[in-house]
């Protein structure tokens, strides 16, 4: 097993040769080796050899340095904190982009709140990929203030000159984020009318999640315009689930699993039916096994086929409400019967996830 000192040369011999080599252009035996390293024994001796690495005079060591201080991070919960002090400490130094941007994506993967105002400062960085590295860690690493300077940086980054920032500033802001508030709708309703078609579905979906009126004609809209790529456009309307958006959706010929569910949210006969369903698994459960503390939630920025159906039995229980009643062929009663059996199986253990959750677009 490498030492500190040892492992940093070979890591520094694999990042000079994918720089000087034409086969391995995408790096993989460089980043497979930073990931092997980062996943050895408890991290220690990675995390050693980071550190010594962003301390170093040449920006390739730098960069490496904070690339595998990342993936440390990512990999080590309980090193978290000595890795973000360290990336923050050389955040006041360095003055390379290259490195700046690996060190905006480890203090992402070290998710530690006191690295938000480095992050703020590097949101006005005149190089993109930096700006770009900020507007994608502040999805997941943020203040969860509604009028944080994190949130004011991701609104001034969805006006970027960049695309690519602009189009991840708009994720992050109307997809990642919760928070509400008149700044955050404006700055997506601006969204809306960018040239980047992607940035103006995303600023469409993250009004439609806040479920603000004018995104429905906005949704019916981009229905309407003959694109197959319409993904996050679906996804707003089974989020809005009005039935304003049916003639577009039944109109509508691309992805027809996705479009049919977007359809039954919209549809007030089928949207009762599942919710009615639903509640049914939750007191068909009780019945079957008094106490088990059922409960039925709906995710306020989310579709009404992502209410959940969860008790208090084992850690973590939940179930996708429309994907547990799918299994059981549209049977409450069954389907309660399915989570008890599920119980019954692996009692010390959370429901099975195949078939049973579901995943955003």
């Amino acid at each position: 097993m490498d030492n500190a000192v040892g492992l940093a040369g070979r890591l520094m011999a694999a990042a000079r040769l994918e720089q000087t080599s034409e086969e391995d252009q995408d790096g993989h035996a460089y980043w497979n080796l930073v990931r092997e390293a980062a996943e050895g024994e408890s991290g220690e001796t990675a995390l050693r050899c980071g550190l010594g690495l962003l301390a170093s005079a040449e920006v390739l060591e730098r960069k490496v340095g904070c690339n595998l201080v990342r993936d440390v991070a990512a990999t080590h919960e309980c090193l978290r904190g000595e890795a973000a002090t360290a990336l923050m400490a050389l955040a006041e130094v360095e003055t390379e982009a290259c490195v700046l941007h690996a060190l905006v994506i480890g203090l992402g993967a070290a998710q530690d709140p006191r690295a938000v105002p480095v992050l703020v400062g590097l949101s006005g960085h005149e190089d993109t990929e930096v700006r770009h590295g900020v507007a994608l860690v502040f999805g997941t690493l943020n203040s969860g203030l509604p009028d944080g300077p994190d949130v004011r940086a991701l609104i001034r980054l969805a006006q970027d000159q960049d695309s690519e920032v602009r189009n991840w500033a708009a994720f992050a802001l109307g997809f990642q984020l919760e928070q509400d508030t008149t700044a955050i709708r404006d700055a997506l309703w601006k969204c809306t009318t960018d040239e980047d078609d992607e940035v103006r579905q995303e600023g469409a979906r993250g009004l439609a999640r806040r479920h603000d009126p004018r995104a429905v004609p906005l949704i019916a809209h981009l229905l309407d315009s003959d694109d197959g790529s319409q993904i996050f456009t679906l996804d707003a309307a089974e989020i809005l689930g009005v039935p304003e958006l049916l003639p577009s959706l039944d109109a509508y010929e691309f992805d027809a699993s996705q479009t049919d569910r977007a359809i039954a949210a919209c549809d007030p006969v089928r949207r009762a039916r599942l919710e009615d369903d639903a509640w049914a698994v939750v007191v068909e459960l009780e019945r079957l096994r008094p106490g088990i503390g059922a409960a039925l939630s709906s995710p306020r920025y989310d579709s009404v086929h992502r209410m959940r159906v969860t008790h208090r039995e084992t850690v973590d229980a939940s179930y996708a409400a429309a994907a547990l009643l799918a299994r059981a062929g549209g049977d409450p009663v069954r389907a309660a019967e399915l989570v008890v059996a599920d119980l019954t199986a692996s009692p010390r253990s959370g429901p099975q996830t195949d078939g049973l959750s579901e995943t955003p677009a």
